[in-house]
């Protein structure tokens, strides 16, 4: 608190040491200052509702229209006149936490249209230093700690609570110009290639979603089954508490399932399982469905299991099917019929519900579909796995660029 006392009364800069990692040919020492020193709170609102570009500030996205986000205004565009009017170059902080922005995102709007966003966020300007090493500074963690230690205690433990004007007499650091526009060329040019990494797998993706749906459509005879038929259903977790979790033996989660169509052994939780508790185990081959969504387009989500794990369970929001292998059904290639829009088509109708939406799993188990003979199928399979390996190996290209960005944002900052 006494540091924080102290910039309440001063706004003079105060030299302070450099960063671990620092280009050569620079040893001026660093300057610290509020951002109160460059920063100005914007005010100004949105008088008679006369702008309707609504804005929303997300820690992935930046700030971006909120139809793009949500695919839909959210908010009522003709009771928006206490929003505040942002532009090009503004500031905006977004106090509710994330995975990725534990004490909320702080984003730049670079959109070129006049943008109004909620008054529940700080909207501020800034001069008198570098934008783009003021958004960079932002992106890493040191400032985490004043957060942290300043923020009110608030009700919602998904929100920070700090004052606007506590918030602005947070400490920043900084070199001459020189040296910040240095550091923030060289974590654009990290962005920039993260961003097509990102692509790269976005495209990789979609090929063999194409070539999956292509396959499917091109070789699946007219031979009709149901889950019933070829295997039977079994039901994830049931009985547990908070305190069961966290330790004891491996259970595939709802997002593993959601996330992927074919799981091998990453990405599990813990669970206890105490002796002669009966719990259904997942198999190799096993095909595992999401039972509840938030629409009913993200029901029935799936993936199937080919690790080798002896001792694995699932999520009490998951259930599975185990499916042998028999002259007609070849289980892992399942994974990748789920997910063809065929199979989608009709499964929709039968999420339930209004707020959120259940699969009837009933009606999912005596669904008749259509499948490829069984070698068709095992080419399918082998043929999207070779696509999927390569993806594999672009995440971890991916992963890679990532750890290295946090890291220079850990040594390159105050």
């Amino acid at each position: 608190m006494a540091d924080t006392e102290n910039n309440k009364n001063s706004n003079s800069p105060a030299s302070t040491s450099a960063p671990a990692l620092r280009f050569p040919g620079f040893t001026e020492p660093w300057q610290k200052s509020p951002l109160n020193h460059f920063a100005k709170k914007i005010t100004r609102k949105n008088k008679d509702n006369s702008i309707s570009n609504i804005l929303s500030n997300s820690a992935n996205l930046g700030v971006i229209p909120q139809s793009d986000y949500f695919d839909r205004d959210i908010a009522n565009r003709e009771n928006t006149d206490g929003y505040y009017v942002i532009e090009h170059g503004d500031f905006v902080y977004n106090p509710r936490k994330s995975v990725t922005a534990p004490f909320g995102p702080v984003n730049i709007y670079e959109g070129q249209e006049i943008g109004i966003i909620s008054p529940l966020y700080l909207c501020f300007q800034v001069s008198g230093i570098e934008p783009t090493y003021l958004r960079m500074f932002f992106k890493g963690r040191s400032w985490h700690r004043f957060i942290y230690e300043n923020g009110d205690s608030g009700v919602r433990h998904d929100r920070v609570s700090i004052k606007d004007d506590l918030f602005l007499q947070l400490p920043v650091s900084y070199p001459t110009k020189e040296e910040q526009c240095k550091i923030t060329a060289l974590l654009s040019l990290l962005d920039e290639r993260i961003a097509t990494q990102r692509r790269l797998i976005e495209d990789l993706e979609k090929l063999m979603s194409s070539i999956n749906e292509t396959l499917y459509a091109t070789l699946t005879i007219n031979y009709k089954t149901s889950f019933n038929e070829i295997g039977c259903d079994y039901g994830g977790l049931t009985g547990k508490s908070a305190e069961d979790f966290g330790k004891g033996k491996p259970f595939i989660t709802y997002l593993n399932v959601y996330q992927n169509q074919i799981i091998t052994g990453y990405n599990f939780d813990y669970v206890e399982i105490r002796d002669r508790e009966n719990q259904n185990k997942v198999r190799k081959g096993d095909l595992l469905f999401t039972l509840s969504s938030e629409t009913p387009e993200e029901a029935g989500y799936s993936a199937v299991y080919m690790g080798d794990a002896k001792e694995l369970y699932l999520n009490s929001f998951c259930f599975g099917i185990h499916i042998p292998e028999s002259e007609m059904v070849y289980p892992p290639y399942m994974g990748y019929l789920t997910s063809t829009s065929y199979f989608r088509r009709k499964i929709i109708p039968y999420a339930q519900g209004s707020t959120r939406f259940n699969l009837h799993k009933p009606s999912l188990m005596s669904m008749k579909f259509s499948l490829p003979a069984k070698e068709n199928q095992i080419k399918i399979f082998n043929t999207l796995q070779l696509i999927a390996k390569k993806i594999s190996t672009e995440q971890e290209i991916l992963s890679n660029f990532t750890q290295q960005r946090n890291y220079l944002l850990t040594k390159l900052f105050i």
